[in-house]
């Protein structure tokens, strides 16, 4: 099963709880959310892993250099 179809699932079970109306809107709402976080984690992960290397690439040149910073 695609994240889609999951998310429209998961929306639907979660709308269809309140028990006011269809399940219809809850099942769009899911399956945009899944689109949406297929797109938006990735990005989120990358930019997470990239800033840590950077991070530690500096933290290990001013070891090698020397040049730590003194507070």
């Amino acid at each position: 099963m695609g994240a889609t179809t999951i998310g429209a699932i998961v929306g639907a079970a979660i709308d269809g709880m309140s028990g006011d109306d269809g399940v219809g809107d809850g099942a769009v709402i899911g399956a945009i959310t899944a689109n949406v976080l297929k797109v938006a984690v990735p990005v989120v992960l990358t930019y997470a892993v990239g800033w840590a290397v950077l991070r530690g690439l500096g933290q290990a040149f001013d070891t090698i250099t020397g040049k730590e910073q003194q507070a």
